[in-house]
């Protein structure tokens, strides 16, 4: 019984034993899951490592001359190991409060005592990683490197500096959205995003450990794989032209108080983009680039549709710019619309070229209506051969489809004919109609625009893109010729006479179109139009296509050859006044029959008679010994006199340029103060007078 009683008490021992046993093993799961849980989490994550992604630097975006569009602009994350061994506590003590008013100074977010705090819980934490700021400058960062504590570096003051890239455009709002982004979750517009994989390049590797928080800290300096930079695209833009597009379009947006507009301007042979320019009103007075409205708006084009509609009749051999039309008094109703004339005065019967020149509605939809009224087949099928139904296919995205309505459609009705004849009931973006126009100047060949032209690697070529032909042909070449002398009729008797020049001519159309109001059509309250100018320049040797689209004037001006014609004007007579190579070359013979001789600096004899004679221009020295001269226009040639500078008295350098100018004035002993540009115009000390070596004298130029 004895012997039973013991072993009962062994057995009651052991299990008090498993029974405290688990008791504790429960406590201590208890106390590492909730008590020390955290510690232990972030104790596993640091000991995680991986190899990250190091994004490549992207590549740049040129103009057509070397000018930066888009460039990639380094930033920086700056971190700090405040638990770094080598800063002691003295060290850290020391510094903190000097380290904290560089901060707030620098950054003036918050204030010496706040970061001071931060940067203490930081170290009583043991932060190995700590984010002192985000998206730092380089000039920041240079200043922030000689900041106490910092100074010493990474290994001695903790300092890590984690670099980034921030995309940025130097030229600002200047073609903004054709040059667009690439975002991520967004969808990519403009040249970003269309060569988004070629700008991008390869992404390297780097070994990294992870932190408390997620967050991963390179393990060295170095990095296993290198990334490899993007590729460099070169554009058309000529960022000068660009510049001058835009202006012209804000100053006419704002005078007119309209809703949005843009401008494209493009070489004709080569379909090069050489300027676009979008901006809507975001207030008043006020506009910015958010929508590609040149490639991306389609809309009823108005009456810069009817070149295409009598390159179609032409073609067909219905119509001759020298038939006659009855215009009617300048209205005419088909079904339950009319279509009006807004010219009064005009004679009923009129030939075609002046109707177009007018830009009769009545006439040129009669033109259409009369020939294709039964075959209204034949017409749309003109329209397509001039590729007007599909979209170009652009180097870039966000291009609006065009729509060329078609008699089977539901919506074909019996006004429809003559109403797309005159730009209605159609559907077409600036830019398709501008490369339409770009078609007729480069004698029926249409090509496609373009926007980049190169992708380079640090300078290398590696790919380049020549024009694209949409059509070699798109008439006949006795089309393309009426077709010319039509836009320039325009120009010269029509409704753009206000853009004729005696410099060059302009050939073009202009549009004033009403804009439907939705479900009210264009009987609404509130009507309101869309102005329009498409045309090229010079108009007997075009180099350059335009097209000008100003949506929703509301200052009572609406007329495209206002409105949209005067944008045109200043920007063609800008290109032209800067493009040598469209102006007719001028002999010596025409120079001095035009008493043209051009006005000559005074100067070095041996460098004037120089250039002089680089321009096949008669010269008369009265001076064989003479080293400066002045010069002076006679009958047929031009003169040159001796200029003389005698020692000891100020030179006369009056009509000089400032490189002679400077010379003969330093050499005689005088300081020289310039204000201006051009030549010298005035000298604040007499030519002449008793020069005082060291004395200073002023030269103003212009």
């Amino acid at each position: 019984m004895d012997a039973r009683k013991v072993i009962l008490r062994r057995i009651y021992l052991v299990f008090v034993c498993i029974c405290l046993f688990g008791i504790a093993i429960l406590a201590q799961v208890f106390r590492l899951q909730f008590v020390q849980g955290t510690y232990w989490k972030n104790k596993a994550d640091s000991l995680q490592t991986s190899y990250r992604v190091i994004e490549a630097s992207r590549g740049n975006i040129f103009s057509d001359n070397g000018s930066l569009l888009g460039t990639s602009v380094p930033i920086y994350d700056v971190r700090m190991d405040a638990a770094c061994e080598a800063i002691s506590k003295g060290t850290f003590d020391k510094c903190i409060d000097s380290l904290s008013i560089a901060l707030a100074n620098l950054f003036k977010d918050k204030n010496q005592l706040d970061y001071k705090k931060d940067l203490r819980d930081a170290r009583n934490a043991d932060q190995h990683y700590y984010l002192v700021h985000k998206d730092v400058s380089y000039d920041q960062l240079q200043a922030l490197k000689k900041f106490p504590l910092f100074k010493l570096g990474r290994y001695k003051g903790g300092l890590i500096i984690i670099q980034k890239e921030r995309r940025d455009m130097p030229f600002n709002m200047l073609a903004q959205r054709t040059i667009g982004m690439s975002r991520n979750g967004i969808k990519p517009v403009g040249i970003e995003g269309a060569f988004d994989t070629t700008l991008e390049g390869v992404s390297g590797r780097r070994r990294m450990q992870r932190m408390a928080g997620n967050v991963w800290m390179p393990i060295s300096d170095n990095i296993e794989i290198e990334p490899k930079d993007g590729n460099d695209l070169i554009t058309t833009i000529d960022i000068n032209i660009q510049d001058v597009a835009e202006h012209a379009l804000l100053t006419q947006l704002v005078k007119n108080n309209a809703d949005h507009g843009c401008v494209v301007l493009m070489e004709v042979q080569t379909g090069a983009v050489k300027a676009i320019a979008n901006l809507k009103r975001k207030g008043e007075g006020t506009y910015d680039e958010d929508y590609n409205y040149a490639i991306g708006e389609a809309a009823e084009p108005g009456s810069t549709m009817k070149l295409a509609s009598l390159l179609v009749a032409f073609d067909d051999g219905l119509v001759e710019p020298t038939d006659t039309v009855d215009i009617e008094g300048g209205s005419k109703k088909y079904a339950d619309r009319i279509l009006h004339d807004s010219h009064e005065g005009v004679p009923n019967r009129i030939t075609v070229q002046h109707a177009f020149e007018i830009s009769s509605n009545v006439g040129i939809s009669k033109v259409i209506y009369n020939n294709y009224k039964k075959n209204p087949t034949a017409f749309v099928k003109g329209l397509q051969g001039l590729h007007l139904d599909q979209p170009l296919g652009l180097q870039i995205t966000g291009e609006a489809k065009p729509r060329i309505k078609n008699p089977l459609d539901k919506d074909w009705y019996g006004t429809t004919l003559p109403f797309m004849a005159v730009g209605y009931d159609v559907l077409l973006s600036p830019m398709q109609t501008l490369t339409l126009y770009n078609a007729v100047a480069n004698n029926g060949k249409m090509v496609k625009p373009k926007f980049v032209k190169e992708i380079r690697s640090h300078g290398v070529l590696m790919a380049s893109f020549p024009t694209e032909v949409i059509s070699d042909t798109i008439a006949s070449v006795a089309t393309i010729q009426k077709a010319k002398k039509l836009l320039e009729g325009v120009v010269e008797r029509g409704t753009a006479v206000n853009l004729k020049t005696a410099a060059y001519a302009i050939a073009g159309k202009t549009g004033t179109a009403q804009i439907s109001q939705g479900a009210e059509g264009y009987k609404g309250n509130g009507i309101r139009y869309q102005a329009s100018f498409v045309g090229y320049f010079p108009a007997d040797n075009p180099k350059y296509s335009c097209i000008v689209v100003v949506n929703a004037p509301s200052n009572g001006v609406y007329y495209g050859n206002v409105v949209a014609g005067s944008i045109f004007k200043e920007i063609s007579d800008k290109v032209y006044a800067t493009r040598l190579d469209m102006h007719p070359p001028l002999s010596a013979d025409t120079l001095v029959a035009k008493n043209l001789l051009p006005d000559i600096k005074a100067g070095n004899k041996k460098e004037t008679m120089k250039a002089i004679k680089k321009i096949g221009l008669a010269v008369d020295s009265q001076s064989e010994d003479a080293d400066w001269v002045s010069s002076y226009n006679t009958s047929g040639s031009i003169q040159l006199k001796e200029r003389k500078n005698l020692q000891g008295t100020v030179p006369n350098v009056v009509g000089m340029g400032l490189q002679d100018a400077i010379y003969i004035l330093e050499d005689s002993g005088l300081r020289v103060k310039v204000n201006g540009r051009g030549m010298v115009l005035k000298q604040s000390l007499d030519a002449g007078g008793k020069i005082n070596r060291g004395s200073q004298i002023t030269i103003e130029l212009g």
